[in-house]
């Protein structure tokens, strides 16, 4: 299972005391208003709005703000006008960094992100430097007991994914972007249960990161994770598990 995502699913289980502070809910409500201002405000003919409509189930957001939020999206509330914008850098260990932002203020959110990579030991680069090594994905995580490995292989490969890995514990699915959610469906209609399914951005390949260094990309990564504007944090590094598993329970 690749560093990164085993490091998303072992953070994921703060979600609930992140909601708590407000963060989770902030970074949602800026999702669904760009992506409702980009396809609509139907989430039957939005699959992106949909898929960000059930994060923000499972975050336990009341309904009333998922809709204010489409509707300042759509342009039937006003409401601040997000730009998408995408960083790059790299990290200790000379680990590529993906960052993604939603922001209405790109100086002030750009000075802050630099600000983060100046204090965390990275390094802000230029457009195209490290976009080239990545690919946005489906991408699917399934617990073992859910399914026997040539039954789960046989059910996702015939519903359109493109590969299927696996662990120890987990089984790893990557999809073409505008399959993923063709992907899932199947697999609710066959009663499998996933631990996360989104959008993402994979790695062509990565860097073994251990030690001082590994514990830095982390910090970098959690702190960059933490900012308000940030969406997501893609990264290409490979640290040893028990390393991932002690960062994630502090």
């Amino acid at each position: 299972m690749s560093g990164h995502s085993k490091w998303k699913t072992n953070k994921g289980k703060k979600m609930a005391a992140d909601a708590k502070k407000g963060a989770a809910y902030t970074k949602l409500i800026k999702e669904l208003t760009i992506v409702a201002r980009e396809g609509g405000g139907n989430p039957d003919t939005n699959s992106r709005l949909r898929a960000i409509i059930v994060k923000a189930r499972e975050a336990n957001m009341p309904s009333d703000n998922v809709k204010m939020a489409i509707k300042r999206g759509t342009g039937e509330l006003p409401g601040v006008i997000y730009e998408s914008t995408m960083y790059e850098a790299y990290g200790p260990g000379g680990v590529a960094i993906m960052i993604d932002a939603l922001t209405d203020n790109k100086n002030r959110t750009t000075a802050e992100l630099r600000n983060i990579m100046s204090k965390k030991n990275g390094s802000m680069a230029g457009a195209g430097s490290v976009s080239w090594m990545f690919t946005k994905k489906g991408y699917i995580l399934i617990d073992k007991s859910q399914a026997k490995e040539d039954d789960l292989m046989d059910i996702v490969l015939e519903a359109g994914a493109e590969d299927m890995k696996y662990d120890d514990k987990n089984y790893e699915i990557t999809t073409a972007s505008q399959d993923l959610e063709k992907v899932k469906q199947v697999l609710e209609q066959k009663g499998i249960r996933f631990q996360d399914a989104e959008i993402t951005m994979i790695p062509s390949s990565t860097v073994k990161v251990i030690g001082g260094d590994a514990k830095q990309v982390l910090a970098l990564v959690e702190a960059l994770e933490e900012h308000d504007d940030v969406q997501n944090v893609y990264a290409n590094f490979d640290i040893p598990d028990e390393i991932l598993e002690q960062a994630a329970s502090e």
